[in-house]
């Protein structure tokens, strides 16, 4: 990944009165002047473009190229690019699926930025077509924040029908006008075809758009890439993303259904170090598609924190790349979901945050029993409910305060409140959890809640029994959440919303003052 320093020169425009024909291809600057003869011969932008995690001041664009060439990036303070703040440039490669992306430093925190993307062929130089997207950076001090998250894309073989509008939660979110987005996993359903048609409970059809790479499993890397590219296809995919900055992590479906690094694998079996192939086909795939900084510590590592101005700190964290391989309970007690490095790494960056919220992004809920998530049903800690006990009372001995988990996973929308007083582990403060996907795919009915760390649900919503499972997403139970916290009084407010972006249900957090003891016992 290309990396480039921005000059310190800026003017500001705001990004609400932006018009939506930015989308198209931009006309202004030397970006905008293709110099190739026939617009056959232009390189193209096979896809969207995308920027993701967003800081104070940074971010990393990414696009796809439709043969080998350069990318070139240009951004700027204003839709005009009148003043260019800085340019980059990366390779679009075979080795990569011509993907191509740039990390941009130095950026003015609390400011819309525009951004212009366009390749140039390799072997001519000649100039592509360019478009025009936009992020927000985080804010330096007082201003109030507002993002969305959700997860769970394509699943189920409920792909893109176009005669029903797409994927049509982008669009909803994009009208929410976000600072960024949370993806919580589940970009794509490398497990699930895509079928041609499929038959709806009202005897309707639905008509997907087909492609080779979505007819099959994935197995080799091809087929993985042809999953992220397919959801590129859809036009509310690409909307919202060139004007929203996206947060990525991964779950299962981003491999296979409910995998573990020990026991998911193919007819390729595993490498000399026990590493399954399936899996690094799956995770160079992923890395090929999302717009996230490389860690330099440790290459293909996805938990990380990303600071969003003195009111935020996000910590994505990576529920599957470290835990054992058992789903049910069973006479032995060892079991991990994080791992020893991460859980150690958690700790450490939620003692040292110095954010008013701590938002906790996991890719599995808590306290819902599932095959393969945390919770494996009532009764004290098991297994790898040992690691989310170790920390949360960790959490409360260190006195951090005001942290909040998000999630998706489970296909319906929920808000969980996690009382002391009613679990059976009871050595933490309390705490809120919420719940809400899917962006694009079956819904289900709520899950079943466990005592062992006391979840309360305050709210829940679903298929219920005479809609059955796996309801299709033009039926509307399609759901994301959004964070508001407001620069002022620094009150979070979370509201549970959908497709139709209807408000569901909505709560005002108060912040808690933090709490440092002098000295804290670092748990193993």
């Amino acid at each position: 990944m290309a990396t480039l320093r921005a000059s310190r020169a800026w003017t500001r425009r705001q990004f609400l009165v932006r018009s939506t024909s930015s989308l198209a291809l931009a006309g202004l600057g030397p970006l905008a002047k293709p110099s190739l003869s026939r617009a056959a011969d232009r390189p193209l932008i096979a896809g969207g473009i995308q920027s993701g995690d967003v800081s104070e001041g940074s971010a990393v664009i990414w696009a796809r190229a439709d043969r080998p060439a350069r990318m070139q990036v240009e951004c700027a303070t204003a839709e005009s690019f009148k003043t260019v703040l800085c340019m980059a440039s990366a390779d679009a490669v075979p080795a990569a699926d011509l993907t191509s992306k740039v990390l941009l430093r130095d950026l003015p925190p609390g400011q819309d930025i525009f951004y212009r993307v366009r390749f140039d062929d390799i072997a001519t130089g000649g100039a592509g077509e360019t478009r025009t997207g936009h992020f927000r950076t985080a804010p330096a001090a007082g201003q109030s924040v507002s993002f969305v998250w959700s997860g769970d894309t394509a699943g189920q073989g409920w792909g893109i029908d176009t005669s029903r509008g797409g994927m049509r939660s982008y669009r909803t979110m994009l009208d929410n006008r976000p600072d960024f987005f949370i993806h919580s996993g589940d970009h794509i359903y490398a497990d699930c075809t895509v079928p041609a048609e499929l038959k709806l409970p009202n005897g309707e059809v639905w008509r997907n758009l087909v492609t080779e790479e979505k007819s099959e499993v994935a197995h080799t890397l091809a087929q993985f890439r042809g999953n992220y590219r397919y959801n590129h296809l859809d036009e509310n995919f690409r909307a919202f993303h060139a004007e929203v900055p996206m947060f990525a992590q991964w779950d299962d479906h981003e491999v296979t259904n409910d995998w573990s690094p020990y026991g998911s694998v193919d007819e390729t079996g595993f490498d000399a170090d026990g590493a399954s192939r399936l899996v690094a086909r799956a995770r160079r795939a992923f890395f090929d598609f999302m717009p996230i900084r490389e860690i330099s510590q440790q290459q293909g590592r996805i938990y990380r924190k990303i600071g969003y101005g003195p009111l935020l700190d996000v910590f994505m964290i990576d529920m599957r790349s470290y835990r054992d391989g058992t789903w049910n309970k069973g006479e032995e007690h060892d079991g991990w979901i994080l791992g020893r490095e991460q859980l150690a790494w958690l700790k450490r960056e939620l003692a040292a945050s110095r954010a008013t919220w701590k938002v906790i992004a996991a890719d599995l809920p808590i306290g819902l029993i599932s095959l393969d998530a945390v919770a494996l049903g009532d009764g004290p800690p098991d297994r790898r409910e040992h690691e989310i006990a170790d920390l949360l009372a960790f959490i409360r001995r260190a006195g951090v305060r005001n942290i909040v988990w998000l999630t998706a996973d489970m296909h319906y929308t929920a808000a969980h409140y996690y009382d002391p007083n009613r679990a059976v582990f009871s050595d933490f403060e309390p705490f809120w959890e919420f719940v809400s996907g899917p962006l694009h795919a079956g819904t289900w009915g709520p899950g079943e809640l466990d005592n062992t760390f006391g979840p309360v649900a305050m709210y829940q919503h679903g298929c219920n029994a005479e809609q059955g499972e796996n309801l299709a997403p033009c039926f509307g139970l399609q759901f994301f959440g959004r964070v508001d916290i407001d620069g002022r009084t620094e009150v979070m407010t979370v509201t549970l919303k959908d497709v139709d972006n209807r408000d569901l249900w909505s709560v005002d957090i108060l912040p808690q003052p933090q709490v440092r003891p002098a000295v804290v016992a670092q748990h193993s």
